[in-house]
Order: structure tokens, then C-alpha cells, then sequence
């Protein structure tokens, strides 16, 4: 146990005197936004990964049964099936990575995914209200919220994400959404820099959840691009990278009604989440 500990004071040591370069991290989310998005068939691909990498949320308060239940239906049916047959993707078990919900509301979505006999996982927010150690959690994946917006600086950031890492966090996660300063991509170069920092030095794999603010299907190829850049493609699958976000996927949808049609689809011909 004194080795072990000492081991981390240590560590923690270290990480005090880490310093990040602000112009640096700047630059580099420049040059990613600057980046190629694909075109045509290549898009439309990317967009389906996008769908598939989706926390597809709602944290309004108040939600109903019947408005989770909806959101359920959706994330398993994320895009039309017709458009998915015109892209020979209909087959292929195409869905959001998971529901969020509040805490209040994981029954609903727990019962509204086994009626419709799918086995898609479902995460609630407990920031600032269940506070819970490493050890309580046993095998379920423990989400560490940074609340990037409150942190003041990109060392701060980094510092934050070495240290939840070090608790046994499985996902770090920018933020609520819900904050005044959400998701940003030099936050982002940050984070996913201590997470392949954490990598090298320990072999394990921590997963990235930007939230807050992500709206468009071009931003979400975006944070595709930063992630394949920076991480490797390893990280992109929904085991370690989501994107938190409510109203992303119909924005995907709608592009990808326009891949396969050429026209874009009134919202109206489009189901809701």
C-alpha cells in the first residue's frame, strides 16, 4: 500500500509541473478544422459512423415517459430505413451508441428499449448528484465530468483529465452541455492529448465524450477528424469516443437524406427524436 502510494503522490507530482503551450494547442485546432471534410459516398459513410457514436440525449426537466420513449425509438432507428437501403446499410444494425437520460428517467428508457427488444445501453447524468468512488461502481464504466468551462486554463484541463484517469475513470467527458462553455476543439486537443499521454505511459485505453453545443453533422466530421488525427482509429468505436448531443442526429439524417436523394428533406419528413 506505501508503494502504491507513494507511486502516486509521485504522479501527482509530475502532473503539477506540466505546463501546456496555449498557442500550440490553438494552432493544432486550427489546422484540424481546416481538414478536408469528405465528399459523397465517403460522407455519407462518415455521417453513419457519426450517428453510431451518439449519446442521442435529453436532460430537460421535464421529460416525460413518452418523450424518452420516443427518444428510445430513435436512437434505434436513428436514420430512415429507406435511406439506409439505398446505401445497402439497412442490414447492418445501424443505432446510437447509447440513451442519456436523468436519473429519473432510466426506467422509462430501460422499459421502452426491452418492449422494442433492443439491448441498447442506456447512461444518465449524475453530475452533482451522485458522487460515487471507483470501487462502488464494480464493472460499469465510470464517467468523470470536467466541467471544462470552470477550469480557467489548458493546464488546468490537462491536469484534471491525468487525475480522473488516475482515479479509474473509463470516460472523461468535457462537460454537461448545460454549462455556459461546453465543448471546444482546443479543449478537446487537450484532453485526448492526456488520454494518449495516459496510454503510452500505462497501456490503457480511457475513452473521450465531447457535449455541449454540438449541432451540426459537418462539426460532428470534424470531431471524427480530430479523434482519427489524434487518437488513432482504435478510438473510433463507442466503447471510447461518444458524442453527447440532442439535436446532431437530425441534422445527420438530413444530410444523409441528401447524399442518397439530392435534395434536402423538409423537417417534417423526417421522424423526431
Amino acid at each position: 500500500v506505501c508503494f502504491c502510494s507513494s507511486v502516486f503522490i509521485t504522479d501527482l507530482e509530475r502532473i503539477s509541473k506540466v505546463r501546456v503551450n496555449t498557442q500550440a494547442v490553438l494552432k493544432r485546432a486550427q489546422f484540424i478544422q481546416r481538414q478536408k471534410i469528405p465528399k459523397k459516398q465517403w460522407q455519407a459513410a462518415w455521417l453513419l459512423k457519426a450517428a453510431t457514436l451518439i449519446d442521442l440525449t435529453t436532460l430537460a426537466g421535464d421529460d416525460t415517459a413518452s418523450n424518452v420513449h420516443r427518444l428510445c425509438l430513435k436512437a434505434i432507428q436513428p436514420v430512415r430505413y429507406d435511406l439506409l437501403k439505398k446505401l445497402d446499410m439497412h442490414d447492418k444494425g445501424v443505432t446510437t451508441a447509447a440513451v442519456c437520460v436523468y436519473p429519473s428517467r432510466v426506467t422509462d428508457a430501460v422499459g421502452a428499449l426491452k418492449a422494442a427488444d433492443s439491448s441498447l445501453p442506456v447512461a444518465s447524468a449524475m453530475y452533482d448528484e451522485i458522487r460515487q468512488f471507483r470501487e462502488a461502481c464494480g464493472p460499469a464504466h465510470m464517467k468523470t465530468i470536467l466541467a471544462v468551462g470552470e477550469l480557467g486554463s489548458f493546464t488546468n484541463v490537462y491536469r484534471a483529465s491525468m487525475v480522473a484517469m488516475m482515479a479509474g475513470s473509463d470516460f472523461i467527458k468535457t462537460s454537461t452541455g448545460k454549462e455556459a462553455v461546453n465543448a471546444t476543439y482546443p479543449v478537446a486537443i487537450v484532453m485526448v492529448r492526456a488520454i494518449r499521454d495516459y496510454f503510452m505511459s500505462t497501456g490503457h485505453k480511457v475513452g473521450f465524450k465531447p457535449a455541449g453545443g454540438i449541432r451540426t453533422a459537418e462539426e460532428s466530421l470534424v470531431w471524427l477528424t480530430l479523434i482519427k488525427e489524434e487518437l488513432g482509429d482504435d478510438w473510433l468505436c463507442p466503447g471510447l469516443f461518444r458524442l453527447g448531443a440532442s439535436s446532431l442526429l437530425a441534422d445527420i439524417e438530413r444530410q444523409i437524406y441528401h447524399q442518397v436523394t439530392g435534395q434536402y428533406a423538409a423537417y417534417h419528413e423526417l421522424p423526431m427524436a
